[in-house]
């Protein structure tokens, strides 16, 4: 019989782009969670979403809702994308340990980090964030809750927005019970305030929107592909991780995530540049072949916007 270990590694080794699709129903009938959560390794827990769009059919579930059982208390990474799912992962987290929740982590400032923010601090919980990822809620918070109460309806009942209870700039530090817990700030990413959840003795990075590999990444309007591309080689291919569980997926490794996130970037930015050397317009820059990236979820969403908002920037830079 297979340990637990080795299971993950076989998991990290096979995990491709063909596992998730948008098609896929909820999985996880019984509960708002689009996935019962699972022991990736001994103490790491990861509720793996949907690799869709949020929807009232996955309640927004479309991110990992990871959690460490520490032995001296329960340390839950992304507030979830509704008091009601926060509250289900919760009850989730309770059937597996007594220990209590410790402390929320918020990756960054996104409705599917923070929005479940409510219900954690009703329980008492500090909720911790980059000081950018706070400052995102502050400024945008009421607009992310009104655009989730439109698909999620009465599953957004409870919701309210809750600012993180603690930020840091760099890096917070966090030891209990067998785990060391580094929340860093590597630099400028897929948006304001990402933050990767470094474990240095289980080798395991929680990464956020720093790495994606089963669904298409999506480039906002304030992300800076170039400076992506600067943090990944210099802060995040660094670190060496065995194991990886990106904000999006199942958990895999350092080759697939680097494959999916930061050689699309290069490939995306060579495919756009060699358009602008060309002479070419924004019109033509939305269907520059991205071809070799198609098979994953979220290519017909994204694939021409994030062509256009790659064309915006290399235009000034």
């Amino acid at each position: 019989m297979k340990t637990i270990l080795q299971t993950a590694a076989l998991l990290a080794l096979t995990a491709t782009g063909s596992w998730a699709s948008e098609d896929i129903a909820d999985k996880y009938p019984g509960s708002l969670l689009y996935n019962k959560p699972v022991e990736f390794i001994p103490g790491v827990f990861s509720a793996i979403g949907a690799t869709a769009p949020p929807t009232y059919e996955n309640a927004g579930h479309n991110n990992n809702l990871s959690f460490i059982v520490t032995g001296e208390g329960v340390v839950v990474i992304n507030g979830g994308a509704a008091y009601g799912l926060a509250k289900a992962l919760h009850e989730e987290i309770k059937q597996v340990t007594d220990q209590q929740v410790k402390l929320v982590f918020n990756e960054n400032g996104q409705g599917h980090a923070v929005l479940g923010n409510s219900y954690w601090a009703e329980q008492g919980v500090p909720i911790v964030a980059h000081e950018d990822a706070a400052h995102e809620v502050e400024k945008f918070g009421g607009s992310i809750l009104e655009g989730m109460k439109r698909y999620n309806k009465e599953q957004a009942e409870g919701t309210e927005i809750q600012l993180p209870t603690e930020t840091f700039s760099d890096e917070y530090i966090v030891e209990m019970g067998d785990f060391r817990i580094e929340a860093r700030n590597l630099g400028p990413a897929h948006s304001p305030g990402d933050i990767v959840i470094w474990l240095p003795e289980q080798s395991l990075v929680i990464a956020g929107d720093m790495a994606f590999h089963e669904r298409m990444l999506p480039i906002f309007p304030d992300t800076a592909t170039a400076d992506w591309i600067e943090t990944w080689e210099t802060a995040f291919e660094p670190l060496e991780a065995t194991y990886v569980i990106p904000g999006h997926g199942h958990p895999t490794n350092m080759d697939q995530v680097r494959r999916y996130t930061h050689d699309y970037l290069v490939y995306l930015r060579e495919k756009v540049g060699a358009h602008l050397d060309a002479g070419g317009g924004l019109a033509e820059a939305y269907y520059v072949d991205q071809s070799p990236y198609k098979g994953l979820d979220t290519f017909e969403e994204l694939a021409t916007k994030n062509a256009g908002r790659v064309f915006e920037q290399m235009e000034f830079e």
